[in-house]
């Protein structure tokens, strides 16, 4: 039998569940904090909207986005930043039902687009992403190196 998928909104106590998720996927994704970012995520008047999974009372998943309310030539729009299943969790349906779930949120808070940005030789991740119905945007990635 499997357990139930609780989601519910992130909290800044979930921070070190979702840096040992990080930490199981790759350690090079281990480095970044999270802390702080949870923390504009969760500050009260805050417009943004992420989640986490929990099964057994354990976070196994997260999911952290944006919004942007202006920027060359779109409206309001939302942005996949960074998503992660724990290994031992992965390929059950917990990274789709935080997505769709995320795009409910925004799409009740009248939103009309969510992006996100993906690596071109990620192919498990532009499979989740296509999964949800994505496809490639009007948009040029860019870079400088500093």
């Amino acid at each position: 039998m499997e357990d139930k998928v609780n989601i519910r909104e992130i909290t800044l106590k979930d921070a070190a569940a979702i840096q040992a998720i990080r930490k199981a996927i790759s350690e090079d994704d281990a480095e970044a904090d999270l802390a702080k970012l949870i923390e504009q995520q969760v500050a009260e008047g805050s417009d943004e909207s992420s989640l986490v999974a929990i099964i057994n009372g354990h976070v196994v998943g997260y999911m952290i986005s944006t919004t942007l309310n202006a920027g060359f030539g779109i409206k309001k729009s939302a942005w996949i930043m960074a998503i992660g299943v724990h290994p031992d969790y992965m390929g059950q349906g917990i990274g789709l039902n935080l997505a769709r779930e995320i795009c409910d949120i925004y799409k009740n808070k009248g939103v009309k687009f969510i992006y996100s940005s993906v690596l071109w030789d990620s192919t498990d991740v532009l499979s989740f992403f296509k999964k949800l119905g994505f496809e490639r945007s009007d948009f040029i990635n860019l870079k400088k190196k500093l």
